[in-house]
């Protein structure tokens, strides 16, 4: 079943082992694939801050694919609904990406998702995964990516995202 026609309305499908993901109309969940870790998030600024699409080496690694899909939200707005502590921490600052700065990745101890990032280099903001968003519909209505960077690392068999600025290095910072 293809996403509902009505964008304005939630399309929460079955998508991994949680089944109690929302959407209202300034928050919503991002759930890890078991369904251990749920977090919520707003929907609206200020608490979301933006949206982008991400092709830096460090996002191909670290997604195991060719891009990331994220979107930024202040630290203050983030609430850890379950599983804080079935969070695993990998950080590191040595790749040319973090420019000297730390990032540090939280997954889910028990499926792996990657359910955020927090930088060094972007103090009080956490950078969530579009793909953990349980309201399939927030993906293309309020969390659309606004920026696609690094396109330079952008593989050539994959056009850029239709509508979307295109910024060769950070966006941000």
């Amino acid at each position: 079943m293809a996403a509902s026609a009505d964008k304005s309305k939630p399309y929460i499908p079955l998508a991994g082992g949680a089944e109690d993901g929302w959407s209202k109309e300034d928050e919503a969940t991002a759930t890890c694939f078991c369904g251990a870790v749920q977090l919520a998030f707003p929907t609206k600024a200020p608490g979301l801050v933006d949206t982008f699409l991400c092709n830096c080496t460090d996002c191909h690694k670290v997604t195991a694919s060719m891009f990331a899909s994220n979107f930024v939200v202040l630290d203050t707005s983030l609430r850890h609904l379950r599983g804080q502590s079935n969070l695993a921490v990998y950080s590191q600052s040595k790749t040319p990406i973090t420019k000297g700065n730390t990032m540090a990745n939280y997954f889910c101890k028990t499926c792996g998702s990657l359910m955020y990032r927090v930088g060094s280099g972007f103090p009080g903001k956490s950078i969530l995964r579009i793909g953990t968003v349980d309201d399939f519909n927030l993906m293309e209505t309020v969390l659309r990516p606004r920026v696609e960077q690094f396109v330079r690392d952008r593989v050539a068999w994959l056009p850029g995202a239709e509508g979307v600025m295109q910024v060769d290095g950070y966006h941000y910072g």
